[in-house]
């Protein structure tokens, strides 16, 4: 008899016992109801922060697994470069081939995230949400993609803004001072940059450069040290082996006096002689980096050149500087023939706009050039303090395009590596300055031996004892010829010409801001 015949007639009582249920429908049984609309929500928004774990919470652990360890590895390789691998960040961008790979990772990264936050969405999302839930999270997808943009777009933008940048400003250039090679700095114990500010405003022919600072950098330790020269100077002379020597062997001569001082050096030579030095983009420059060098008894290897006439702007950029006024800084004003606009009081910790700024660093009127010299070193150091990192990649295009249009340098790409070394150095070392006052010097008749002499002891110095003073036998003080400056009313003595720290003149001297305010803002248009 077959089983299905036992079936039909086996008798009444006991069943034959069942077959126990599949696996999955005893697994059924014990599974939740599916996950909630709310939570799918949050681990989607935690996904966004914190890739992989949507798929981790879905049960896809191994793909869970590996986007989060990509981006643990790129959150610590992003941190490497804020901490320690701040030098190797740096040397990316002064390369623009690195900066076009950087580009194109910021990119393909960006898809990336948007990938993962949309299928980790997908894979969280149980077929039993109604039709307003999928609704809600479509719109919180879109709004996470749409936030993500942002710091992918300004990150890119960011890169490009660099490569533009070193495309404008580092281009191949033409100098008769500067050999590009391969090893720039080579073994030199110090490299020299003249940094220049011209004056090319409205209703100024030509440029000017009020300002012509010398930094000399030590290329083993960063130490630097800082030499102003007063733009008044005269008979600023030339290498002896320079054609410039030639035409000016008893130093810069121009048409009249104005034209002979060195702040006229960068527009008039090469307006007389515009070909001498051969074939170069800033004859100008070249002028004054022969002609400086030779005043401080230095090769002068790079120039930068920043045009005051975009000097706001670039302010603007960072979003303004603070600076300390210890008196009333004119506005605008010729001296003995047109009164300021106004003044700028003084007060310690005055922000200040692109427009006051310029102001701040430009006001000569009743006031000496070297008293200009000193605000323009502040200002300069107020900019370095205002570019920091936050402000630099919040405004970076805006500041590429600025400085692109305001300053100008033979320094070649190939010297920028060497100088990424070099800025990291300087930050951390001594920055000391020098100005060639009138209390140093008579920049009418300037005695440049005594100029290099305080050059060379600036930059070593370790005294030399002689026997006398070996013996204990004081060394006589020599009389100064007749005509030389004196140490300025209050100046230890011995000390003109000496080096002193950057920030202590930019400090506020209370006492003095005090003793400007009682007596009064001088005159000015509005009185």
């Amino acid at each position: 008899m077959s089983e299905h015949d036992w079936d039909l007639t086996r008798p009444i009582g006991p069943s034959r016992p069942l077959p126990p249920p599949p696996e999955s429908h005893r697994r059924g049984a014990e599974a939740p109801r599916g996950r909630g609309l709310a939570a799918t929500l949050g681990l989607t928004l935690l996904n966004a922060v914190l890739p992989g774990t949507a798929f981790l919470a879905a049960g896809r652990r191994r793909l869970g697994a590996l986007v989060l360890v990509v981006f643990l590895l790129l959150v610590g390789g992003a941190a490497w470069l804020a901490t320690t691998g701040r030098r190797a960040a740096a040397q990316v961008a002064v390369d623009a081939t690195a900066l076009t790979w950087v580009f194109g990772g910021i990119v393909v990264l960006g898809l990336l995230w948007v990938l993962v936050v949309v299928g980790g969405y997908r894979a969280l999302l149980s077929p039993r949400t109604s039709r307003g839930g999928k609704v809600l999270g479509g719109f919180l997808v879109a709004a996470l993609v749409a936030g993500m943009a942002y710091p992918v777009v300004t990150a890119g933008q960011v890169a490009l803004a660099q490569r533009g940048l070193l495309d404008g400003l580092f281009a191949d250039r033409e100098s008769a001072t500067v050999v590009d090679t391969p090893d720039p700095f080579g073994d030199q114990e110090r490299v020299n940059v003249l940094l220049l500010g011209g004056d090319g405003g409205e209703g100024r022919e030509g440029v000017r450069t009020d300002t012509v600072i010398v930094a000399s950098i030590d290329t083993d330790t960063g130490d630097t040290v800082l030499f102003s020269l007063p733009r008044n100077l005269e008979d600023l002379p030339f290498p002896a082996d320079s054609p410039l020597a030639e035409v000016y062997p008893d130093g810069f001569e121009g048409a009249n006096e104005s034209d002979s001082l060195l702040n006229a050096v960068y527009r008039t030579g090469p307006a007389w002689y515009p070909d001498i030095l051969g074939p170069t983009d800033d004859p100008g420059a070249d002028f004054l980096k022969l002609g400086v060098g030779e005043a401080l008894g230095l090769e002068i290897d790079y120039f930068v050149l920043v045009n005051l006439d975009g000097f706001s702007r670039l302010v603007d950029a960072l979003g303004g500087i603070t600076v300390n006024v210890n008196y009333y800084v004119p506005i605008n004003g010729i001296t003995g023939e047109e009164l300021p606009d106004d003044y700028i009081e003084p007060g310690p910790d005055q922000h200040m706009d692109g427009w006051t700024a310029l102001q701040f660093a430009r006001g000569r009127y009743g006031l000496t050039d070297y008293d200009r010299m000193d605000r323009q070193r502040c200002t300069i150091n107020a900019i370095i303090e205002a570019a920091d990192p936050v402000t630099l990649l919040d405004r970076y295009q805006e500041l590429a395009a600025t400085t692109q249009d305001i300053v100008g340098t033979d320094i070649p790409r190939s010297a920028l590596d060497d100088f990424v070394d070099l800025a990291f150095m300087v930050k951390d070392a001594e920055v000391r300055s020098v100005v060639f006052d009138d209390t140093v010097i008579n920049p009418a008749y300037p005695d440049y031996d005594r100029i290099r002499a305080i050059v060379g002891e600036a930059l070593d110095p370790t005294p030399v004892a002689d026997d006398d003073a070996a013996n204990g036998t004081p060394t006589p003080t020599p009389t100064p010829a007749p005509g030389s400056p004196t140490v300025a009313p209050g100046a230890p003595p011995g000390q003109a010409g000496a080096a002193t720290d950057v920030t202590d003149a930019c400090a506020y001297d209370a006492a003095r801001a005090t003793e400007a305010r009682a007596a009064g803002e001088p005159p000015n248009k509005a009185d």
